[in-house]
């Protein structure tokens, strides 16, 4: 029995010494995402670029296998790798004898490891209407015992103009600021982190993240990422190697208020907000002709708190839906959604995608232009790789049709704190986008970027002879609210996580104001200056 116990005691010492790390999710923002964009198209990885944010060790296996096949890169994408290699690595090895970044804090051993950094950051933006200050302060860390993983980070920010609001239409992430001044000033703070578990074929996560899901070089148009982030329960499988899956279960903030469990207290009124969920899942199929499909559906629901049958991963919510709430009103049921995603990488060094995303859609009906319901976003994109050494092209279209994204139902919009969880145009608008990213040497880019976005007039929901009118819409009948912009953007990470930038930026807004800051309205000229450590 002695012996036994000391064969299980060894078993179980030799697991964790073999486990290097585990899920920890890394900000999609990172440098690294396009550098292993960049090995996918010259067919040194292969890789599923639908979803994002990536785990480090996941990164760090594709860098590890990138570093196999070294004498095929140029200089520059040498000297990347190394550069990651150098923060990365630590899913690669044990300990700290090794090339590695420099940390605040860092330790390592063959059952537990930690690191610890800050997050700080400036910028300075000047045009004609004054200046505009963003500083940022916090911290992060992450770790691994065994086969959990851990990661968090704090950032609190401040800023002397806001331009990410909900109504604005920027790329800029969201935030739920504490409150916005008269003179337009606010201070907002978000937590990112979670736990999760790994095993050989999938892994589980609680976090509280962003999530980016559809192929995009601009701004996708199923999940952006735009909206703060919210707590979810993240299940992947990944059990042969044409395969992946992923449920995903959020919890959203409805920022609706609940009148019926709100009440009165000694010094004023409790208000609560409307409960509202999301359930979504994915499955992506990789084919032997450098093609990727991803097929997959998602549903917002609300009023009657967690549903089990949303929590079932693998399951098509909008039948579910009809099951429990029936299909006889607009006013029953719940706001569901299904998608459609293709990446390609037909030639070397080339990358094309498409996604669509269907909010409701009727087959019989689809080329009758009075009785159509195409709810739908389409967005079509590429990226040449090198097409000039060190120097990538892209170019993208999005188009999104009227009242998608919206429901009649406020507790069931697909939107969070405010802001829609797709493309951040919304229903009724297009946008072409063009971008050369020029790398001369290692982790500084030059990005010379121009777009042309239009957005027609919100559709106003109403029922007329007992039907909703959302059959027949037309796109772009007017245009309420159009923006021509031109950027240039330099980004040099020095060390690793140490970024200086500069952003050079024209834009002529013209139409409806509320879409534009009053600090952006009009034609402008902005230059922006900063730095920052972290994310």
């Amino acid at each position: 029995m002695k012996h036994l116990r000391l064969t299980i005691f060894f078993v179980f010492l030799f697991q964790l010494h073999s486990i290097k790390a585990q899920v920890v999710f890394e900000p999609s923002k990172y440098q690294v995402y396009d550098f292993l964009d960049e090995m996918a198209a010259e067919r040194l990885i292969s890789i599923n670029t639908f979803a994002r944010p990536y785990a480090r060790n996941f990164i760090a296996a594709l860098l590890d296998s990138i570093d196999v096949n070294r004498d095929e890169l140029n200089k520059r994408q040498q000297y990347e790798l190394d550069f990651f290699l150098k923060d990365y690595g630590k899913e690669l090895h044990v300990g700290k004898d090794w090339d590695r970044r420099r940390d605040v804090f860092y330790y390592s051993d063959s059952t537990f490891s930690v690191t610890v950094n800050p997050i700080l950051g400036g910028s300075v933006m000047v045009n004609e209407n004054g200046n505009r200050i963003h500083t940022r302060v916090g911290a992060s860390f992450i770790a691994t015992a065994g086969k959990f993983g851990f990661y968090g980070s704090l950032r609190d920010n401040s800023v002397t103009e806001v331009l990410a609001a909900p109504q604005y239409l920027t790329t800029r992430e969201g935030q739920n600021y504490k409150s916005i001044s008269a003179d337009n000033t606010s201070d907002y703070n978000e937590f990112i982190g979670g736990i999760s578990y790994q095993w050989k074929w999938g892994d589980i996560s609680l976090l509280k993240d962003r999530y980016t899901w559809g192929n995009t070089e601009r701004d996708a148009n199923i999940f952006s990422g735009k909206a703060p982030s919210y707590a979810a329960i993240s299940y992947r499988l990944y059990p042969v190697k044409w395969l992946e899956f992923q449920y995903m279960h959020g919890w959203l903030i409805s920022e609706e208020l609940d009148s019926a469990r709100t009440y009165l207290t000694p010094h004023g009124t409790r208000k609560i907000y409307m409960n509202k969920n999301i359930a979504a899942n994915y499955l992506t199929i990789k084919s032997n002709f450098k093609v990727d499909f991803t097929f997959g559906n998602s549903i917002v629901y609300s009023d009657n708190g967690i549903q089990p049958v949303f929590l079932i991963p693998f399951m098509f919510f909008k039948s579910a839906d009809h099951t429990y709430n029936g299909t006889g009103s607009n006013e029953l049921g719940q706001n569901a959604q299904l998608f459609f995603d293709i990446s390609a990488r037909p030639l070397k060094k080339l990358h094309v995608f498409a996604s669509v995303f269907v909010d409701e859609v009727s087959l019989s009906n689809m080329f009758d232009r009075d009785n159509q319901t195409n709810i739908v976003s389409l967005k079509l994109g590429g990226t040449w790789y090198n097409a000039l050494p060190n120097l990538h092209l892209t170019a993208e279209y999005t188009r999104t049709n009227p009242w998608t994204y919206r429901h009649q139902i406020e507790s069931t919009t697909f939107a969070s704190n405010g802001y829609n969880l797709g493309h951040y145009l919304g229903e009724n608008a297009d946008e072409i986008f063009l971008k050369a990213a020029f790398k001369p040497w290692r982790t500084f880019s030059a990005i010379g970027s121009i777009w042309s976005a239009r957005k027609g007039p919100q559709h106003e929901y109403d029922i007329i002879a007992g039907n909703a009118n959302v059959t027949g819409l037309q796109f772009l009948e007017s245009v309420d609210w159009n923006q021509l912009g031109m950027q240039l953007n330099l980004n040099w990470e020095i060390i690793n996580d140490a970024v200086l930038f500069a952003k050079f930026t024209y834009q002529n807004s013209e139409g409806n104001p509320v879409y534009t800051p009053e600090y952006l309205s009009g034609e402008i000229i902005s230059t922006e200056l900063g730095f920052r450590i972290g994310w």
